[in-house]
Order: structure tokens, then C-alpha cells, then sequence
């Protein structure tokens, strides 16, 4: 499975010899568990199991939910109540797939930003790179999907705000819309439409995290330092790494249970903390909210959705050059996917030969503003679109795009990075040199 030199699954008895034959399940399971990983991760990577666990997690209690639930305009809010009140544990399963998702995008977005600061994205790894960011899309389009079901005043107006998007795409962006919606508005079709991809998606999921997983499996795992393991002779890579089990799946596991504690303590005596009250009253479509906002996990890039407006010179400038078919609306949603695309480009467009910022001075400065930035977008796509939230998302919305379109590539030409170590043996002895010592004896 791995390109690293190590230990393969030999069958020891006949039954095991003639399963492997005929189905190397064995085969697969043990080489999933035995992979040589680099010996120095840090905590940065106890992240990969949350997202497993929170995805099991997800589709486990989405299909009680189902159970129980009715998809239609007339009847959705009342299945929900009813949930809530009546099915027997019915409002903990509904708060655990709530807050799960919730949960869900708080480990992808550490996995990203830590991918970012480690270089993960660089060569040989910018197929996994890209498909961990199409299972990043996927879950937003699920989590956007599922908020809609509640049928409450937030679900209805945000699915209106949010497919209106489609809307603003010169020409075809009208009969996209009605094609999403099964009609000329959010209602019936759009709600069953919407409840059947809610199901669908996370078993695509799946799929996307099994290709994922195959993909590092077949490069190695990225590390703190970014060298690479050895792989002259298995002896060499044993020097770099452990196996997967039992070293790294007991920490994983060790560091789940700490998580789990957290999220469970939310869902247990705060569930309603990152809701928002707004979906508490069923859905009606002639009582507009007087904010309409998307979850907390899609703030950041709603705030860029809304910071280029007509008055920001940019769009002025699009907007003339295209004659118009570029207008305000329509740069927002290209910006807002933008921001996203910048992400998967970032293998090249980052220019430097050093693939990890630990060993960058430079990039350390600009990576923690981009992580700072990240927050103040989110901060601020919960706020008005009035003065000063107009400038700040503004602001905040051009240095995401500077750092990406600009920064990345100069850092690459000009920063003077430090050395990093020649081994990730050498790295794991300076950290732990009680570890090789021991190990010596």
C-alpha cells in the first residue's frame, strides 16, 4: 500500500492462506494498521481520527433522524418537535448531529490550516491535497443542505439567500436556479430535493475519505520537519518511523477521548450555543429576519461574499471591462469560490523548496495573520453590512487573497529558510533524546 520499505501481511494458517487467496481483507486491514508513519508527529495530527469518528458520527445519527422525519413544508417543523419531544432520546441524537456538524468543521478547518503551515499540500501530495478539499466542498454542501431541513426562519430565508447565489450567474444562472429548486422558489420540491442530497452525500463522503486515506497511504505522511522517510532498505525507513499500531492509534484515541469530553459537555449543557434561535420559529416566507446569517462555519466566506460591493473599485473596474455581465452580485459569488479555489492551488503557488514553516521565519509571520485573518472574517460575517463591518470584511477579505495570489509565491523567492534536519531520526533524537538513548541500550 505504502511506497515505504516494510513488513507485509503473510497468512500463518490454511484458513487464513485461503482467504487471503480468494479476499486479502487481512491483507488490507493489516497493512492499514502496520503503515510505517513518521516517527515525530505532533498533536497537529490527531485531527484525521475526529473527522473519521464525527463522520461515523453524522451518518449514524442521520439515519435515526430519518426515522422520524417528514419532508415536506407542512410537516418538517412539526418533525422536528416531535423528535424533540416525543421519540425516546430523540433530542440527543438531534443535538449530537447538530453540534457534530459543528464539531465536523472545527477539526477540518485545524486539518487545513495545520496542512497549510506544514506544506502537506507540496510534492509528491497535491492529489491528496486536492481530493481532502473536494471532501472539504462536499461538506459544506452537506451541511448547508442539512440546515435547511428544520424548515425554521433561518433554514428558509438562508436557502433562499444562498441559492439566490446561483441566480446572480449571467444567462443560465436563472435556469440553474429553478433546476435547483424544482421551481420558481423555496418550497415543497426544494425541501425534498435538498432532504434526499442531505442523505446521499455523506455515504459520497465516504468514499472521498477512503480515497483520501489510499492517497497519503501511497506517498507517506507529510511531518512536522517535511523531510521525507528514508527509502533506501527497510531498515533505513525503520529509523524514520513506527507503525501506525498500536503507537499512533493509542494518541489518537488518548486525544478522541479528550475531544469527546468537550463536545459532549456542549451537547449536554450548551446545544443551542452556536445555533441560532431564529430556527426555533417554523419558516414563513412573508416574515423576513431582520439578519438572515448561514451557520458559524460558513461565515468567513459569506463575509467575502459580501465585502465586494459596487461601490469597491474592483468591481467597478470587472464590471466596465465586462460590460456589465460582471455586476456586484456576481463577483461576490466568484470571489466567495474563489476563496476556496486559492486553497487548491496552493501547491503551486507556494514557490518555496522548503516544505515546512516551521523552518521559514518569514512565512510564521504572514501564516499566523491568515489565521487571524480567518477569525475576523468570521467575527465579522455574523455583523451588518454597515460601516465600519463593510471595511473590515473588505480589509480582511483582500489580504486572504493577497496572502495566496501574492505573499506565497515571493515568500518562496526571497525568504532565507532555516536548514531542516537531514533525518526525521535526527529530529525525533533532538526532541526526545531520552527515546534514542533508551532505544540504543
Amino acid at each position: 500500500m505504502s511506497g515505504i520499505p516494510h513488513d507485509h501481511y503473510e497468512p500463518k494458517s490454511r484458513f487464513e492462506t485461503w482467504l487471503h487467496e480468494r479476499l486479502p481483507v487481512v491483507a488490507l486491514a493489516y497493512d492499514t494498521l502496520m503503515i510505517p508513519t513518521p516517527k515525530n508527529l505532533n498533536w497537529w495530527w490527531i485531527w484525521g481520527i475526529v473527522l473519521a469518528f464525527t463522520l461515523v458520527l453524522q451518518i449514524v445519527t442521520g439515519i435515526i433522524l430519518v426515522m422520524h422525519y417528514t419532508p415536506h413544508v407542512d410537516l418538517a417543523f412539526a418533525s422536528i418537535e416531535h423528535i424533540m419531544r416525543d421519540v425516546n432520546g430523540g433530542h440527543m441524537l438531534r443535538y449530537m448531529h447538530a453540534n457534530g456538524a459543528s464539531l465536523f468543521f472545527i477539526a477540518v478547518y485545524i486539518h487545513i490550516f495545520r496542512g497549510l503551515y506544514y506544506g502537506s499540500y507540496k510534492s509528491p501530495r497535491e492529489v491528496t491535497w486536492i481530493i481532502g478539499m473536494l471532501i472539504y466542498l462536499v461538506m459544506m454542501a452537506t451541511g448547508f443542505l442539512g440546515y435547511v431541513l428544520p424548515w425554521g426562519q433561518m433554514s428558509f430565508w438562508g436557502a433562499t439567500v444562498i441559492t439566490g447565489l446561483f441566480g446572480a450567474i449571467p444567462f443560465i444562472g436563472p435556469d440553474i436556479q429553478t433546476w435547483l429548486l424544482g421551481g420558481p422558489a423555496v418550497d415543497n420540491a426544494a425541501l425534498n430535493r435538498f432532504f434526499s442530497l442531505h442523505y446521499l452525500l455523506p455515504f459520497v463522503l465516504v468514499g472521498l475519505v477512503a480515497v483520501h486515506i489510499w492517497a497519503f497511504h501511497s506517498t507517506g505522511n507529510n511531518n512536522p520537519t517535511g523531510v521525507e522517510v528514508r527509502r533506501g532498505s527497510k531498515d533505513e525507513a525503520k529509523k524514520d518511523t513506527l507503525p501506525f499500531w498500536p503507537y499512533f492509534v493509542i494518541k489518537d484515541l488518548f486525544a478522541l477521548a479528550i475531544v469527546l469530553m468537550v463536545f459532549f459537555a456542549v451537547v449536554g449543557f450548551m446545544p443551542n450555543y452556536l445555533g441560532h434561535p431564529d430556527n426555533y420559529i417554523e419558516a414563513n416566507p412573508l416574515a423576513t429576519p431582520a439578519h438572515i446569517v448561514p451557520e458559524w462555519y460558513y461565515l468567513p466566506f459569506y463575509a467575502i461574499l459580501r465585502a465586494f460591493t459596487a461601490d469597491v473599485w474592483a468591481v467597478q473596474l470587472v464590471s466596465f471591462i465586462t460590460g456589465g455581465i460582471v455586476d456586484a452580485k456576481f463577483f461576490g459569488v466568484l470571489a466567495m469560490f474563489g476563496a476556496i479555489f486559492v486553497i487548491v492551488l496552493a501547491p503551486w503557488l507556494d514557490t518555496s523548496k522548503t516544505r515546512s514553516g516551521a523552518y521559514r521565519p518569514m512565512f510564521k509571520f504572514w501564516f499566523w495573520l491568515l489565521g487571524i485573518d480567518f477569525m475576523v472574517l468570521m467575527w465579522v460575517g455574523a455583523q451588518s453590512t454597515e460601516f465600519p463591518y463593510d471595511w473590515i470584511s473588505l480589509i480582511a477579505a483582500t489580504y486572504w487573497f493577497a496572502y495566496f495570489l501574492l505573499i506565497l509565491p515571493i515568500l518562496g523567492w526571497t525568504e532565507k529558510a532555516k536548514q531542516p534536519p537531514a533525518t526525521i531520526e535526527d529530529d525525533f533524537n533532538h526532541h526526545y533524546p531520552e527515546a534514542s538513548g533508551s532505544a540504543a541500550e
